[in-house]
Order: C-alpha cells, then sequence, then structure tokens
C-alpha cells in the first residue's frame, strides 16, 4: 500500500527519535453542538516519548487523542503523521494506519468477549494477514512477557482487571506500532497493577522508539511521562518534566 511506503520512507530504519516530530497537530478545532471541545489546540510528538495529556474531566484530552489518531476529524485544523495531512488519506488509509501503525490500550481493555485473550492479542496481526500459527506465535510471546500467559486460553471475563489490561498492552503492542495511545490505562487498576502497567509501557518506549500518548487525570501516572501537555478548555499548553 502508497501509505505504508510513505511511511516506511518518512521514519528512519529502527525508528529512532528525529528533530522532526512523528505526529503533528495544529491549530485543531472541533465542537459539538455548542461545546467547543478544542480551541486551536497544537501539539507535537516525538518518536521514543512518552507523552501525557492531563487535565480536569471534560478539557479535551480524548477528544485530541482521537484526532491524533484519526478516529475523527477535527472541525479545521491539520493533523499530520510522518509528514502526511491525515485528511488527505482515504478512509481505508486512516484505517490501515490504526491497524498497523498504531496502537490502543484503554481503561477498561476493551477485549472481544467472545474471543480468548491469545486470539484478543493475535487480532490486529490476523486483520493485516498473518496466518493464525505465526499470529498466536507472536501473541503467546508477549503474553510472557507481560506474564499472563496462564489466561492465554481464558476468555477476558476470567481474567482479573489487571491481567486484562496486560492483555490489552499486548494486543496493543503485538504489530510494533509507532505510537501507542493509551487513554486512562491504569484507571480500572489499583496502585500496583498501575505501576506495572505504566512500567511496561515505558519499556516499550525506550526499547523501540515507541511513541506513547498518554490521557491521564492521575498525577502519579502522568509522573512516568517525558513530557506532559495540559489541556484545559479545548487549549493545549506544554510543560517539559525533565524526566
Amino acid at each position: 500500500m502508497v501509505l505504508d511506503n510513505q511511511i516506511s520512507d518518512a521514519v528512519p530504519a529502527g525508528r529512532q527519535a528525529t528533530a522532526a516530530p512523528l505526529l503533528h497537530a495544529a491549530a485543531l478545532v472541533k465542537t459539538y453542538g455548542a461545546t467547543r471541545a478544542l480551541d486551536r489546540a497544537s501539539l507535537e510528538v516525538r518518536a521514543g516519548e512518552v507523552l501525557g495529556l492531563t487535565g480536569p474531566s471534560g478539557s479535551g484530552k480524548s477528544t485530541l487523542m482521537h484526532c491524533l489518531s484519526g478516529i475523527i476529524s477535527p472541525d479545521s485544523g491539520q493533523v499530520s503523521f510522518a509528514g502526511r495531512d491525515l485528511a488527505v488519506m482515504s478512509d481505508g488509509e486512516r484505517s490501515a494506519l490504526r491497524r498497523r501503525t498504531f496502537g490502543f490500550v484503554f481503561q477498561f481493555g476493551h477485549l472481544v468477549p467472545e474471543l480468548t485473550c491469545l486470539e484478543n492479542v493475535a487480532l490486529p496481526l490476523r486483520l493485516n494477514g498473518t496466518r493464525r500459527a505465526a499470529a498466536a506465535r507472536r501473541a503467546i510471546e508477549l503474553l510472557d512477557r507481560l506474564e499472563v500467559t496462564d489466561v492465554a486460553d481464558k476468555r477476558p471475563g476470567q481474567a482479573s482487571g489487571g491481567q486484562g489490561q496486560r492483555v490489552a498492552i499486548a494486543r496493543a503492542m503485538v504489530s510494533e506500532p509507532q505510537v501507542i495511545f493509551a487513554d486512562e490505562p491504569t484507571g480500572a487498576l489499583d496502585s500496583l497493577n498501575s505501576e506495572r502497567v505504566m512500567q511496561l509501557l515505558v519499556d516499550v518506549a525506550r526499547e523501540r522508539q515507541t511513541a506513547i500518548v498518554l490521557v491521564t487525570h492521575d498525577a502519579q501516572v502522568a509522573s512516568y511521562a517525558d513530557r506532559k501537555a495540559v489541556v484545559r478548555d479545548g487549549k493545549v499548553t506544554d510543560a517539559w518534566t525533565g524526566r
């Protein structure tokens, strides 16, 4: 696909961090009825960094993440990935970007309840055409690394909250994405499992130069970020943490 070639040309082998941002959002505006969720919000995300999006509930954090990942389109402004404007991509190209290049972790996992945990992790690979056996091997490797192989053959409802969230992280990682979007990934977990989940996400960013966009209102979770962008009333301000 043309998109994949353009992405591979735009991002150097090994996905090393460069001066140019991997994701760039400029002057984003998004309204829902009379409510302006984003008000000329601008943001940059670089390879290998953990960027925390913080701010009060209803400030526009999740809307910004959805625009950055191409799930929704802004009313105005521009989002580009690896130098290419998401607005000029077809629906199929944006879907391919989310399947192959972006990974997602949500607060409650959003695992498919009818599938086993192993099948959930392998699902992105299967959707991209990987053979069942190869997808299963890759999935079990990640489940082993995240210490949840004991739930591989169980359905998500049979796993604990912490186990389910680690399965969700494995699913987000399985395609070796360049960006992982994590929306309140520890919101349903106790403090011990929250720490384990965040350390896993940070380790991924360090090892693979994967960018992590972390949406959270939890100060402890936000402390794992290299940089924090504060979202308030749809506007964004950057603050370097010094990590």
